[in-house]
């Protein structure tokens, strides 16, 4: 630790706010109003021409956001960060705001199936193109790259298969063609992978997911360099309006102090489940991170801090047996998203992806008998106990 920079874990809960400015207040305040006063005409006329520093209206700023986007950008070790009302919003927004008609987007293999669909209506709509790239080599990347690339948009850990991309390899190709690179580092959170650290450019988060970690919350954040989050926040969340609420954003805050605490156990509980449901006899394949087998092992090793707690898995059969696995579980909860406290499983082929035509989703690995667990908190004696009853119903 260099200097006074604190850890991880003390940014967690530190970062970003000082009490003497808030009256003392241990627990950053909640601003929730949508307008604020100017004590004078020329003092709003001043703001509104950006002459002057302060609030104006919550769609533009408002101090319990400013509180979370300052803790965001140290966390991601970013210059700025914007939040924002939804995952999708912050994707969209920093899509919107680096291309043009015309342009080119190259993309990991795998995306979550929101961003696969909001790539088709950039595509229909604005000519914006899309290409889909295992970015498995410096030399597969760069045969990818058109004269209208604009944007190189990566999943990592890619949702849901768990394929890793070796983003400091492809943060070189962005800096050496002058292209910036998008993570979506909603899997990993800050705590576990660190995009900017390892030269790319911006990242995003659904951070709906473990940044909040208790399933009460929607919400997005990107962090970058500060010249593209003024852009972004210029070009895209003051005019299309995909803001975060004041009291989402207290949540956030309330929910990023114990992050690092619930990833390990997140963490620790899903290498057991992983191991165990790769011994059992009506698993075909898992797909996990932490596997010292795993194909891109050794780049898990150089870029993740744990190999975090999402696993997927094909079960034996095909959706009909995925289906019914699902149907006899209990404890475990039939939902779509991730980082919560509870454990939660989803079959990829007809929710998350369900937009993503068959064919486009068995390229990207996502056949009907796969399904996607985010290990909870609970025991994990618990949780393995349901797997295993559901698994042994499933005749």
């Amino acid at each position: 630790m260099e200097g006074n920079e604190k850890r991880i874990e003390t940014k967690c809960i530190h970062s970003g706010y000082d009490s003497q400015f808030y009256n003392g207040s241990l627990i950053p305040p909640l601003f929730q109003t949508a307008t604020f006063t100017f004590s004078s005409a020329e003092e709003g006329a001043r703001r509104f021409a950006s002459e002057e520093a302060g609030y104006v209206y919550s769609r533009l700023g408002n101090p319990t956001v400013e509180i979370l986007e300052k803790r965001m950008a140290e966390l991601e070790g970013a210059e700025s960060a914007l939040a924002f009302g939804s995952g999708m919003a912050a994707v969209s927004s920093v899509l919107l705001t680096l291309t043009k008609a015309g342009d080119h987007i190259l993309c990991s293999q795998g995306v979550y199936g929101c961003t696969y669909g909001l790539l088709h209506l950039l595509e229909e709509k604005y000519q914006i193109s899309h290409q889909f790239s295992p970015m498995s080599s410096r030399e597969e990347l760069m045969n990818c790259i058109t004269p209208e690339t604009t944007c190189i948009y990566i999943e990592t850990p890619i949702n849901p298969t768990l394929d890793i991309v070796d983003l400091e390899m492809v943060a070189a190709i962005g800096k050496e063609k002058q292209i910036p690179v998008v993570v979506d580092n909603t899997f990993c959170s800050p705590y576990l992978q660190n995009p900017i650290a390892l030269g790319c450019d911006l990242v995003v988060h659904s951070a709906t997911k473990y940044l909040c970690g208790h399933g009460d919350v929607i919400a997005g954040i990107v962090a970058g360099k500060k010249e593209w989050m003024d852009d972004i926040a210029r070009q895209a969340r003051k005019d299309i309006g995909g803001i975060i609420s004041p009291f989402d954003a207290w949540l956030l805050l309330r929910g990023i102090k114990t992050l690092p605490i619930r990833l390990d156990r997140h963490s620790q509980q899903a290498a057991i489940l992983a191991n165990f449901l790769r011994d059992h006899e009506k698993i075909e394949q898992v797909y996990y991170p932490g596997f010292a087998d795993h194909p891109q092992a050794k780049i898990v090793a150089k870029q993740m801090k744990q190999p975090g707690g999402i696993i997927s898995f094909k079960i034996k059969g095909g959706q009909k047996e995925a289906q019914a696995l699902m149907n006899h579980l209990s404890l475990i909860k039939m939902a779509v998203s991730l980082g919560d406290a509870e454990t939660l499983i989803q079959h990829p082929a007809t929710m998350t992806h369900a937009v993503v035509p068959k064919e486009e989703r068995e390229k990207m690995g996502i056949e009907d008998n796969l399904l996607r667990l985010s290990v909870g908190l609970e025991a994990i004696e618990d949780i393995q106990a349901d797997l295993s009853e559901a698994l042994y119903q499933c005749k």
